[in-house]
């Protein structure tokens, strides 16, 4: 297996990989909307900040993380907004394998600390919370819909 750094060269690929594990079980995500999608996907691979890592069994793709780099006072995190298995490989080790080979990555780049947010109801919760990934206590999560306010004159 070999972890590489991504770019926006590799784009299809990573949409591919992505569309595939998360538009099925037990995600179920509707990305019809292509353009909607496109858009996501370079908001997370086309960034200055964007840090986005596959992992190879030969030339094939069998995981992706894609997430960004936070310049913090206690140093150097990356922020992870995506990451996957190719559904054939789940269930196997392979994510296991990919998160070390993601955490030496990060040591030997002197990036400290991985961050990111999943749901408890999902099998993400527990695959993180066995690979030594803790929940912050005091740290809040917050979401505001604004679509009401799509409705002229409000």
């Amino acid at each position: 297996m070999e972890l590489r750094r991504l770019t926006i060269g590799d784009r299809e690929a990573i949409t591919r990989l992505f569309l595939d594990v998360f538009t099925n079980e037990p995600w179920n995500d509707d990305w019809s909307d292509t353009d909607q999608l496109n858009a996501y996907i370079m908001d997370l691979i086309g960034d200055s900040t964007s840090l986005t890592l596959g992992y190879f069994a030969k030339d094939q793709m069998i995981g992706l993380s894609m997430g960004h780099i936070k310049h913090w006072y206690a140093g150097t995190e990356y922020y992870i907004d995506e990451l996957c298995v190719d559904r054939h490989f789940q269930g196997k080790g392979i994510g296991s394998a990919f998160l070390k080979a993601i955490e030496a990555f990060l040591a030997e780049n002197k990036i400290f600390r991985i961050f990111l947010q999943t749901e408890r109801t999902v099998p993400a919760y527990r695959f993180y919370k066995q690979r030594g990934f803790i929940e912050l206590v005091d740290h809040v999560s917050f979401v505001k819909k604004v679509e009401d306010l799509f409705v002229e004159g409000k």
